[in-house]
């Protein structure tokens, strides 16, 4: 048996509640009807109400002829506990009749006095009330309601969902616990007739000789001294142990959501959005503080390769996983303590940027002495000289180091790391993690390029942090990235004229944020796309740009079709520009002596405790990429030291989720709902935090939980052996009765379980 987690329990006993005082367990309910009718349908959405209270229950049918029009039965079971009893029900407390033409001794067979009765005829309650003096008793003409409502056929109309509405009433339920059964099977559309037949179902109490019969339980039973086989019904157990019949067996595992796959952070975000939506902003931040060292940065300036992976953008738009990031580390007063070790090291950690706070924060948090070299006066690194304040304001960057710090790290700032230090460093510390960056950044080796006015665009970005940039007059921008399009905003704020970006390919390969594009060219941005610089032109300061037209050709490595430059020119005027073309990756501060090789530094054949972590190592170029390096890197480097696995695994093939795996219709439509921005007349002159996030936490709401269980109770409720029981951790199979017909596994929403052969299954 595979134990997963249960419901809180909380939201058990909130849907409790809504049962009516006079229920009582175990509860045996059945149904005739005919085929097409969607009796058996109807059977599993009454076991769906029940089950989404937290009980156990039990649906299947009995089919005999399967064709339209033949009588088919169908049974559920409800009970506190699991149910065991495999057989079908001979004595119904509740038995619903979805054809009047049916009615006769062997359909009302073993329905005792008191029990629950409810009829589908367009009949009036008058005519039966004589014969059904002896129960609580409802008609309702679900018939004529759900074919004015367009559910079936003009031929063959479907009368399941409609009929479930009048058994809620005639049980005193509040039509609002149907909503989210109906939901889950898909069947919201038919809520409508529904509730009509909620409003109009006529209900006859038991004549007052038989008021106080008890609605469900053990019921007043007089039997002969010898009875028919039908007549045994006692729950005996099965010797036929079906399970013997199957070759696999379904078990519940976790497999891998694209998004988690794709974060370069590695967070779990299934695993914290559900904490969102269930416990809280807390909760969540207990999960996500795990992996992730700077929530709140990340919730802002992540490119978020998690959200273009997301399962649910191909129904309604991905779920806003950026935001809602943003959202737990704006609201969560949680922070993580550090855990104690055996055996304390000492590590040093060079250059406080994103990859050397989240690899400290990771030592930190398992126990060890960390200290971080910085050369600048403050910690951050591109988090604090590179990217603008409108998107990442001061106190929100202070916020996630203050957490970091709290951890009992030591920082050094002003102090440079050069050949001599790393050598000190190496002999007085049990490892060294260098995340310096980027080294230089690029140039375009064009004609003019030294011509005052020409500004490398992190030089502008730094300075314009630092305090008050007027500028003046037309500016350019060149690149296509990130911090090209933070240098035109913040040209835009700092008092440009006007802001004109340069790329040398199209809007849809650029690498930067789609939504800051957005932004950029919402505030005045003016792009100038398929242009490549060749020339600037300007007598001492620069005055102009000679722009020549590009046209692409095949795709490179990465995807994107590679640029052709054309000798058809243009030239623009402008006063000043800002060159935003990458960095170089030079380290430059290993010993003649050293190499880097595999992320380690290695000296001759021998590897030393130095380990290189984020763009210095891998050249990925973004602050989420750099916090996840950063943190493998500190892991490697642990494990190195005591001699252990570093718990990296890769995933076995065919764990990811697809979309094809996701039961699209199971799910409502969601609009994802989007960030507020405040928007400004002017943004001259304004470095005010533009995007301000989400309203509330609802976007949540939206998350598939791809591959990871959530206790909706489907494959519970249309298991038709009745096998999947509720444990106190969540479900189990008897794999002793389980057949292996893998319609769990096809019904399950988010492929949470698995069909596996016998013998590598995980069910126990």
């Amino acid at each position: 048996m595979i134990p997963i987690k249960s419901k809180p329990s909380t939201m058990i006993d909130s849907a409790r509640s809504d049962l009516p005082g006079d229920i009582s367990f175990p509860l045996e309910i059945r149904l005739h009807g005919r085929g097409g009718q969607g009796g058996v349908t109807c059977a599993k959405l009454i076991a769906a109400i029940y089950a989404q209270t937290g009980l156990n229950v039990q649906t299947f049918g009995d089919y005999g002829a399967e064709r339209s029009g033949a009588p088919v039965r169908a049974f559920t079971r409800v009970d506190r506990e699991p149910i065991k009893n495999r057989n079908k029900v001979y004595r119904p407390n509740h038995l619903l009749v979805l054809d009047a033409a049916l009615l006769g001794p062997q359909v009302l067979d073993g329905v005792a006095a008191g029990a629950v009765i409810l009829l589908n005829s367009a009949e009036r309650a008058e005519k039966y009330a004589e014969q059904f003096a002896a129960y609580r008793f409802g008609v309702i003409d679900a018939t004529g309601i759900a074919r004015v409502h367009g559910i079936g056929t003009s031929a063959v109309v479907i009368i399941n969902t409609t009929l479930v509405g009048a058994y809620a009433k005639l049980l005193g339920l509040p039509f609002e616990v149907l909503g989210e059964a109906y939901t889950k099977m898909g069947l919201a559309d038919d809520l409508a007739a529904a509730k009509e037949a909620y409003q109009k179902v006529s209900i006859q109490r038991p004549a007052s000789a038989l008021s106080g019969a008890v609605v469900g339980g053990e019921l007043p039973t007089s039997l002969p001294p010898i009875r028919p086989l039908t007549e045994h019904s006692e729950d005996i157990a099965t010797s036929l142990k079906t399970g013997n019949w199957s070759t696999q067996l379904p078990g519940y595992e976790d497999f891998v959501a694209p998004c988690n796959y794709a974060c370069p952070a590695g967070n779990d975000v299934v695993g914290f959005i559900q904490a969102l939506k269930i416990s809280g902003a807390d909760a969540a931040a207990q999960l996500l503080l795990r992996t992730q060292a700077l929530p709140s940065v990340c919730g802002r300036v992540c490119p978020a390769p998690c959200m273009r992976e997301c399962n649910r953008h191909l129904m309604d738009g991905a779920v806003n996983i950026r935001s809602l990031e943003r959202w737990i580390s704006d609201h969560a007063e949680t922070r993580l303590l550090a855990q104690k070790t055996d055996k304390v090291h000492s590590l040093a950690v060079v250059g406080g940027g994103p990859a050397g706070l989240s690899a400290a924060y990771q030592l930190a948090l398992q126990g060890h002495k960390v200290t971080i070299f910085e050369k600048n006066t403050k910690l951050g690194g591109v988090l604090r000289y590179g990217i603008p304040i409108y998107r990442l304001p001061d106190e929100v960057l202070e916020r996630d180091l203050e957490r970091i710090l709290a951890l009992g790290i030591l920082s050094q700032c002003d102090h440079p790391v050069d050949k001599t230090e790393l050598e000190r460093l190496h002999r007085e510390y049990d490892a060294v993690i260098i995340s310096k960056g980027f080294s230089d950044a690029m140039t375009l080796a064009a004609a003019g390029e030294t011509l005052d006015g020409i500004e490398q665009g992190l030089d502008f970005l730094a300075r314009s942090r630092e305090g008050e940039l007027k500028l003046s007059g037309d500016l350019v921008v060149i690149g296509g990235g990130n911090t090209a399009i933070d240098c035109a905003r913040s040209a835009l704020r700092s008092g440009a004229s006007s802001v004109k970006l340069v790329y040398r390919r199209s809007r849809a390969e650029m690498p930067a944020i789609a939504e800051e594009i957005e932004d950029a060219i919402r505030e005045g941005v003016q792009l100038l796309s398929l242009r490549q610089p060749v020339a600037f032109r300007g007598v001492g300061c620069v005055a102009g740009i000679v722009l020549a037209e590009v046209e692409l050709g095949e795709a490179d490595v990465d995807g994107r079709r590679r640029p052709l430059v054309t000798e058809r020119t243009t030239e623009i005027n402008c006063s000043r520009v800002l060159l935003a073309l990458g960095q170089e990756n030079e380290l430059g501060l290993l010993p003649e002596a050293w190499q880097m090789r595999e992320s380690r530094a290695w000296s001759a054949a021998e590897a030393l405790n130095i380990w290189f972590a984020g763009d210095c190592s891998t050249a990925d170029g973004t602050v989420a990429h750099a916090i996840g390096n950063g943190r493998l890197t500190a892991l490697a480097a642990l494990a190195s030291l005591d001699g252990t696995d570093n718990g990296t695994f890769p995933l076995r093939p065919g764990s990811l989720v697809a979309p094809a795996q996701v039961r699209f219709s199971y799910f409502p439509i969601l609009a994802p709902h989007q960030d507020r921005h405040k928007v400004l007349e002017n943004y001259r002159n304004s470095f005010e935090e533009v995007n301000l996030g989400l309203s509330s936490q609802e976007e949540a709401e939206r998350c598939f939980s791809c591959g990871r269980c959530t206790q909706c109770d489907t494959c519970l409720v249309y298991c038709p052996e009745g096998v999947i029981s509720r444990s106190d951790s969540g479900y189990r199979i008897d794999e002793e009765y389980c057949k292996g017909c893998g319609i769990c596994v096809a019904e399950c929403p988010r492929r949470a379980i698995d069909l596996n052969d016998k013998g590598l299954s995980d069910v126990s």
